[in-house]
């Protein structure tokens, strides 16, 4: 529909798409820079920090670089970290790793804050528009707007399509936001980002992405068990040795606690369900003594990016850079990326700072060199084997092997794991694994998937094309349901996929509302066949303001 309407346009020097840590830094890192440029940035969400459920232990080094006086500020770092463990679990028990900060160093959190991060992307965005950057919440960059094969900017959604495709009574066409420079920071599988890559090849000679799935629930608990700067993280059960999964639970603001677990999205049981896996654990004995008492208040998803190193892409290309999560700059030996994303951000801005500096249209290739006399790649280049370890040799191996690599090695190693094959295709059919036999929810500490999706604040205008769909619907049936008995209705954390029967044949139902933008079905799917569109600005999940 794109290319068959009228559309306004309006110019900038750069576009930024995603209003998440790394595009405001990289925002205000251009401000910085160049004071009188004229610097636009859009957000899906509602507003900035609409779709970041809170909770996470930030690193604050890049934000120091990015304001030397943060505090002054009053940047939302609130909460410092005031103690720490990590346990192996079994199923009713739990062991201390001793030794944090030799055995497992990059786990060490001393320094680090406990955050809303919300609240600290809604900061760094008032900064942002104090230092003059126009920030549109609610706008959808829907397409890459490419001319003469360079990235030129994007066109925005739609607004008022109906159903059928057809325009509404309030319809009003996306314009085109032209810029001399895009920098993409939208998050795990853009749908920008996946584009652009594939037109301009970014991802030849590099790894697979592989990906987790983190599930999060805030809750309140009783003032008398909230330890403000509690840290825990967790391995072991219920993951068998052979999947990748792990939790954590912080305590932060006012008597809450951050709950979560991630699920590596390369497992092969098809019969798993990372919703149920993360309910489970909560009865666990270390972590149901901090959660009794307590009341969910919010719960949410999102996938990550966990390929590291050798997984990122090439970063620049003619028309823009990718940065964030979008090129894939998490640490998960760490599990920590907001300051990755925002160290990335500052060195896109800085490179396409230098490229507007020039005459006439250029690529920002500084960004790749900069980013190899950072920090940055010192500690992504020394965290790089840890997560392969344990794809190739499981979850005790990969563990001890983690503990060499940091203890003797101390992350460099003459050697690189390299990751063997994408997350879909390590799925296996139904009748080589299996089933699981779930809990029913208690209603108490374990909930069932309809009132956590509630918890989300999930929204879609209903009268609009639905933004999940088949590529191809014929295969559904033969492959999803044939051979893996309908994997998606079981990873999707959000109840979005049904397998129902009807008139004794099966089918698969979309339930497109519920979606919280995770983008896991647009991973996992074993023959790739959802094809995730970009909805209406303004939908998808709405986390609150203040947790």
């Amino acid at each position: 529909m794109s290319t068959q309407i009228e559309r306004e346009e309006m110019e900038f020097d750069v576009v930024i798409v995603g209003g998440g840590p790394a595009g405001l830094s990289a925002a205000i890192r251009l401000r910085q820079l160049m004071p009188e440029a004229t610097i636009c940035l859009v957000e899906k969400g509602s507003e900035i920090g609409a779709h970041i459920v809170s909770g996470a232990v930030i690193e604050p080094r890049a934000l120091a670089e990015l304001f030397p006086d943060w505090q002054e500020r009053g940047a939302p770092l609130k909460t410092p970290v005031t103690e720490e463990k990590v346990l192996f679990l079994t199923e009713k028990r739990g062991f201390a790793i001793p030794f944090i900060d030799k055995l497992m160093p990059a786990m060490a959190n001393h320094g680090n804050y406990v955050v809303s991060l919300g609240e600290v992307c809604r900061w760094l965005g008032a900064q942002a528009e104090e230092m003059g950057v126009e920030i549109y919440p609610g706008f959808a960059a829907a397409e890459p707007y490419i001319e003469d094969g360079r990235l030129c900017g994007v066109i925005t959604g739609d607004m008022g399509v109906t159903r059928e495709g057809k325009q509404g009574p309030n319809f009003a066409p996306g314009m085109i936001l032209r810029a001399k420079q895009t920098i993409l920071t939208e998050g795990v599988r853009g749908s920008i980002s996946q584009r652009v890559m594939k037109q301009f090849n970014l991802r030849q000679g590099v790894d697979p992405q592989t990906y987790g799935l983190g599930i999060k629930e805030v809750w309140e608990i009783p003032a008398e068990k909230h330890k403000p700067g509690f840290v825990q993280h967790s391995f072991g059960w219920p993951m068998d040795d052979g999947t990748y999964g792990g939790a954590w639970l912080y305590h932060f603001g006012e008597n809450l606690v951050s709950y979560g677990f991630v699920t590596g999205l390369d497992y092969s049981n098809t019969w798993l369900s990372p919703f149920q896996e993360m309910q489970r654990l909560k009865t666990h004995p270390e972590f149901a003594k901090h959660l009794e008492g307590g009341r969910r208040l919010i719960y949410g998803a999102r996938a990550l990016s966990e390929g590291g190193f050798q997984s990122l892409p090439r970063l620049s290309f003619p028309g823009g850079v990718l940065a964030g999560d979008s090129a894939g700059f998490l640490n998960m030996p760490k599990i920590k990326g907001t300051h990755t994303a925002m160290k990335s951000g500052m060195l896109a801005a800085e490179a396409v700072a230098e490229a507007l500096g020039g005459e006439g249209p250029c690529e920002a290739t500084s960004y790749t060199r900069r980013f190899k006399s950072s920090w940055l790649f010192k500690e992504l280049f020394e965290a790089r084997n840890v997560r392969p370890a344990f794809a190739r040799w499981g979850n005790r191996l990969g563990a001890l092997y983690a503990g060499i690599d940091s203890l003797i090695f101390r992350g460099r190693a003459p050697w690189t794991l390299h990751f063997r094959h994408t997350d879909h295709e390590a799925l296996k059919p139904a009748e080589q694994r299996k089933p699981i036999a779930y809990p029913k929810p208690d209603g108490t500490l374990t909930f069932d998937l309809t009132s956590s999706v509630f918890l989300s604040g999930t929204n879609h205008e209903e009268d609009q094309p639905v933004h999940l769909k088949l590529r191809d619907p014929s295969k559904w049936l033969p492959v999803n349901w044939g051979i893996f008995r309908s994997p998606e209705s079981r990873y999707c954390p959000a109840g979005v996929y049904e397998a129902l029967e009807e008139n004794s044949t099966m089918h698969l139902q979309i339930n497109a509302q519920n979606c919280v933008h995770c983008k896991t079905c647009d991973i996992k799917d074993p023959t790739q066949n959802i094809d995730w569109c970009v909805p209406e600005g303004a939908g998808g999940p709405n986390y609150p303001v203040g947790m």
